[in-house]
């Protein structure tokens, strides 16, 4: 198994980025790799943090994670608050702590902001103004759902364009710092240079039909595994439907059919449909980040394969390996 090799005294900062739109095969990969070389996973995901949200998370099984170390999965209960800023400082230290055991740290994950944090570091920005939240929430409950974000994409289009419409607690972020501040916060999140010199970023793309073909396939299976079952447990232990964790990517949908708004098919439907939408925003966020080095996963038969090719390019980047 391959290591970490030392420069003198020295640790070298290595770091590996594997990212890509959901469904693309990143946990897999990651795994794949992992196995093959010292080193551990850490989840830049927004979602997997949650404790009891494992099947629409597509978190990796207790089994993977027992032989493939995997960090910042399972943090925090679905009502509590977990911001980025909290994920940059975990992350950063298991990275240090991981690098000084001579293992390499693969940061893994499709939450661009998350992985920004780790990379380029992160813009704190105006402290919280709580009447102006509070301004902001009432607007959007009068107006109508999606006037906030709305009012995003005329002053920081770039924000609202990786963010989802119904993302509010992020959107009304990005509007308190442009009220506060007269500037997007797009413009603040782009003025910090790399800071990790040995980090390789490797991004996972494929043909955009054919990943949607992996997306609805794999919200079939979640379905089949217990999606359904999964958000009614989280509703039955009392969790707010208005939470943040449950806001994402198959919850809130599920949550629709449970409430009587739609027949289970229309549930299934539509998270498939917001999950293909998710992934095109992704691909449009990682796009803009030049340091990636994509590959694509069409060309390759098995997970294998494709671990093959990062390990030339690890190889190249960071000889030390």
């Amino acid at each position: 198994m391959l290591g970490l090799k030392r420069r003198g005294q020295l640790l070298l900062d290595a770091l590996l980025v594997i990212l890509g739109p959901t469904g693309v095969g990143k946990t897999e990969v990651a795994i794949e790799l992992a196995k093959r070389i010292r080193a551990e996973i850490i989840s830049a995901d927004s979602r997997q943090i949650y404790k009891e949200m494992d099947i629409g998370t597509a978190k990796p099984s207790s089994a993977v994670r027992q032989k493939v170390p995997h960090h910042l999965i399972d943090l925090v209960f679905p009502d509590e608050i977990f911001d980025v800023a909290g994920f940059k400082a975990r992350a950063e230290a298991i990275i240090k702590e991981l690098q000084k055991k001579d293992k390499l740290p693969i940061l893994v994950g499709g939450s661009g902001l998350y992985i920004k944090a780790v990379m380029d570091g992160l813009f704190i920005g105006p402290g919280a103004d709580w009447k102006l939240r509070e301004k902001l929430k009432k607007k959007e409950k009068k107006e109508g759902r999606g006037t906030l974000h709305q009012e995003l994409e005329r002053v920081d289009p770039t924000t609202a364009s990786r963010l989802h419409p119904h993302d509010q607690r992020r959107i009304i972020r990005a509007l308190e710092v442009y009220h506060l501040s007269g500037k997007p916060i797009s413009s603040y999140q782009t003025q910090f240079p790399s800071t990790l010199t040995n980090a390789v970023m490797i991004g996972l793309e494929r043909e955009r039909e054919s990943l949607f073909r992996l997306i609805n396939e794999r919200v079939d299976r979640m379905v089949a595994g217990g999606l359904i079952e999964e958000v009614e447990s989280l509703l039955s232990k009392g969790y707010s439907k208005d939470l943040p964790s449950l806001q994402g990517l198959g919850y809130q949908q599920i949550i629709g059919h449970l409430k009587g708004e739609y027949p289970e098919e229309e549930a299934i439907r539509l998270v498939k449909r917001d999950t293909r939408r998710f992934a095109k925003r992704q691909m449009s966020w990682f796009k803009r980040d030049k340091r990636i080095l994509w590959i694509d996963t069409e060309e390759f038969s098995s997970f294998t394969e494709i671990s093959d090719k990062i390990m030339d390019i690890l190889m190249k980047k960071i000889p030390q390996i």
